[in-house]
Order: structure tokens, then sequence, then C-alpha cells
């Protein structure tokens, strides 16, 4: 038997094919509810969408744990055998919903762990810096990748008035314009928490820990030409690469790795570790396996539980805390704001954010409210009615650390080996072979020929110079051949 169509509350209608009128060629009636219905639930069907990070898709997955790293967490979800519900978000970052997925771009690479201790969440992009060091920096930065106000156009002008007047940039812009700038598909690209985060042990001991997540399926890169033609061809190429590989029942995977750092190490060390434009040599500290982390089960409903969903990074569980990181710090505040705009006050009760634990919380009313505390329960702290009550032993956990109390607004300290180009510099010499500093140049005079004015070219050529010279050389020959044609 068919199932009756019901208005949302539940009433059946009489017809789905036709309005009600006064005759058949007369004016729709007001009170046929179920079509007011339909047409106000169609024109809400949206909420707005990301400021940054706006087109992307997802999928669940689980976290093992394979390897002991009990010495330097007692985060239970990090413990030896532990299997954890996840789900991941990948995404562009300066595109819109509409945007193709083969632009030239980081992607966000958002992780929520469902775990015992209520909801982690680790957001990181493919790459393991980023632009800028400070958050103050960062409105500016997004917009400068976006459209201008007047046309309402993409620009490179913009793109590179910025980012040479922010030299910081240039580890991340080298990588963004290197190989690994367009991936093949989100399952053929790392992943990295980017910040530097911290970690306690049951002992109390405190460690820093930066975040990879190898792929297990190799690293593929698109070409210019390649990204291009999908682009216009298969705009949704990433997104569906995801869904289709999971529906086939080809999971993909990645393993999780760490790098530690001693507490007492940071101050020594010869680039400042809480400066997001920089990484941690990997011989200084070694990868550290942790654990295989996969995705195997599609969305059910990509707007419920993908677009919907929510990543903040200041959803930390015990054994896990912040750090010095300005990047890190501002994103604590920014994330979950974002979320209360664009979602709702409620956003966390939504089934895809809600953890799997109990809530004890004195939130309260709101729009979209739809669970609550019993009546019995004071809606404030603390009460004498058996209201739940802040436990002052997990201060431990917080992750804090010793600073001292002037308010300045200054740059990062500066260490033996900080500077903004000297790592991308490294990055082009020393990883990348022959052919990959070929296509290097090729990217950059690509997009540097195109629409960047004179003045700021100038600015173009040495920034690439100062990150190595023969390629700020190439690069400018390059543009300049392209200008005489």
């Amino acid at each position: 038997m068919t199932k009756p169509t019901t208005t949302n509350t539940g009433i059946a209608v009489a017809s789905d094919d036709e309005s009600l009128t006064a005759g058949p060629q007369g004016p729709i009636l007001l009170h046929d509810h179920y079509l007011i219905e339909k047409l106000a639930q169609f024109n809400r069907e949206r909420v707005p969408e990301r400021i940054v990070h706006a087109k992307g898709g997802g999928a669940f997955g689980e976290l093992e744990i394979t390897h002991d790293v009990s010495k330097y967490t007692k985060a239970k979800l990090f413990q030896p055998g532990a299997k954890t519900e996840s789900l991941a978000r990948f995404s562009t970052v300066a595109g819109e919903q509409g945007s193709p997925d083969t632009w030239r771009d980081p992607r966000g690479f958002a992780m929520k762990f469902y775990t015992e201790d209520g909801n982690y969440d680790l957001v990181g992009n493919n790459t393991p810096i980023f632009f800028v060091r400070d958050t103050i920096k960062f409105p500016d930065f997004i917009r400068s990748q976006k459209r201008l106000p007047g046309s309402g156009l993409r620009d490179h002008d913009m793109q590179w008035d910025f980012w040479t007047l922010r030299p910081e940039s240039a580890h991340q812009v080298t990588w963004l314009m290197g190989d690994r700038g367009i991936p093949k598909t989100w399952r053929n690209m790392d992943g990295f928490g980017s910040h530097t985060y911290q970690w306690i042990n049951s002992a109390g001991e405190r460690f820093w820990v930066k975040y990879h997540f190898k792929t297990d399926q190799g690293i593929e890169f698109l070409t210019q030409d390649e990204a291009d033609t999908l682009a216009g061809s298969d705009p949704d190429h990433h997104r569906a690469d995801l869904y289709n590989a999971i529906d086939r029942g080809e999971f993909p995977s990645w393993t999780v790795k760490v790098q530690i750092m001693p507490l007492d190490e940071a101050e020594g060390y010869r680039f400042n570790p809480f400066d997001l434009t920089k990484v941690w040599s990997q011989k200084d500290y070694p990868l550290i396996d942790v654990g295989k982390w996969t995705l195997n089960r599609n969305p059910e409903n990509f707007f419920a539980q993908i677009e919907q969903s929510s990543f903040e990074p200041s959803n930390l569980v015990p054994g896990i805390g912040f750090s010095p990181d300005k990047m890190l710090l501002g994103r604590v505040f920014s994330y979950s704001d974002a979320h209360r705009y664009r979602i709702g006050t409620n956003y966390a009760q939504l089934p895809v954010n809600a953890p799997k634990v109990e809530v004890n919380s004195y939130s309260k009313e709101g729009p979209m409210r739809y669970t609550f505390n019993p009546p019995d329960v004071r809606p404030y702290a603390p009460n004498s009615y058996g209201g739940p009550h802040a436990d002052p032993e997990l201060a431990g956990d917080e992750g804090l650390w010793a600073f001292d109390g002037e308010a300045v607004r200054a740059g990062y300290v500066q260490h033996a080996e900080d500077d903004d180009f000297g790592q991308a510099g490294t990055l082009v010499r020393e990883v990348l072979d022959d052919a990959a500093r070929e296509r290097l140049v090729d990217n950059i005079v690509g997009h540097a020929s195109d629409g960047v004015s004179e003045a700021v070219l100038v600015r173009v050529f040495d920034y690439w110079s100062k990150v190595d010279p023969d390629l700020g050389k190439k690069v400018e020959e390059g543009v300049r051949a392209g200008q005489k044609k």
C-alpha cells in the first residue's frame, strides 16, 4: 500500500498535483495550507553557505589505534585498540557552493570523532602550513582570494597583491603552486592537523604534537590543464569520486602518524614550533605511527549530514589541549561563532553534530531547541537542587602553558632559523625534483600572467627570487615572454 503524503505535522493531504483554486481558472486560495507549507519550506531549504570551505563533501568512517602512544596522551580515542566512529568533510577553501572541485586551492580536511568523552574535532587542511600566522590577518586573506566587490569577479592581481605584501605566505603559496595544489581526488591527498596541539598523559606530562594523515591510496595530482578540463566537464569530480568509491566498497584509508616534541624543547627549537607557516623537520622529530583511519559509509542525506555538519577546534577531550599557535587560538572562537550564525544557536543538537554521550549543559532555549533539561533542573550553576557541577579535577587536562602577563601586540618570538622564505626554498630545492620544479614554474607563470598589474608583478618576481633565485628568474622570464606574444 502506498504511504499517504502528509504535511510536516503528519496530516494527510488531498493532492500532490493541483493547488486549491477558485474554479479551474481562478486565483489560488490562501487557505491551501499544504501549498503554502511546500513553498515556504522550499524558500528556506538552504542555510547560508560557509564563508570559507563552502564547496565540499564527506563521509563517515572509523579511527582504529594500532600502536601504543599512551605515554604521550591519555585521550581515550588514542589508546591501543580503540575504535572511534568518525565523520570527515573535505572541501576547497575559497570557492563558493557552485565552484569546481578542481580549482587550485588548499583542501579542507576536517574530522569529527564521536568519542566516549564527547566530540573531538580536528580541523585541518591537506597542507601542513598556512598563508598567515595570526588570526587577525585571516579575514583579509580570505577576501583577497574571493571576488572583487565591484565586478563580482575573481582577480589574480588581488591574490598576488596580498601574498607579496605578506611574505609569510611564501611557504604555503609554494605548496599551492606545486603539484599538490590540485589533488587528483580527495582519496589521493594527505591530511594534516596543521596546527601544533598539546597532548597530556595520565601522569600529567605534556607534549607538543602535530598530526599527519598519510593517504594509503598514494599521492596523485592533476596538472593545470587536466584540472581546467574537469572544471568545465565534471565540476563535482572530487565529490563524486569519494561517494562512488565508497559505494563500490573501495574504502579509502589514511595511516595516522604524529610528531612529538617534548614541552621544554619548544623554546630552543630552530623554528618557532607554533608558527603555522612552518613545519617541524621530520629528521628532528620523526613520524610516530598511531593508527588507521578509514571512510566506509556514505551520508544518507547530504544536506542533513554534510552541509549541516559543524567542526570546531574548540572541541577537545581530556588528554588534548591547545598551544600558543595564534591561528589556532583565534579559530577556537571563530568556528563555533560561525556555526551559530550559519546553522543556528542550537546547531550542536543536530544529529550529525550531537555527541554520542549524555549532555549535561545549562544552555537553554533559542531557535530550534528540541532537547532540554527536566523541569526540576535549575538553569544556573551552582545550584542546590542536584544540577550538574564542573569538575575541578579536570583543570589539569586543559593544556595550559606558561606565559608572561603583559598585554602586547607582537609577532612570535624569533627562533634561530625563522624567516619567511627559508622553508619554502628548502621545499623547492630539496623536496621537488626537476620535473616538479618545472611544473611549479609553469603554474606560477600561468597564474601571474592572468590580469596581474605591473606594480604587483615586480613584487611577484622579488617574492619568488627570495624563495629561490633561480625560480624567481624563471618566473620573470616566463611572464615577460608571454607579454611579448
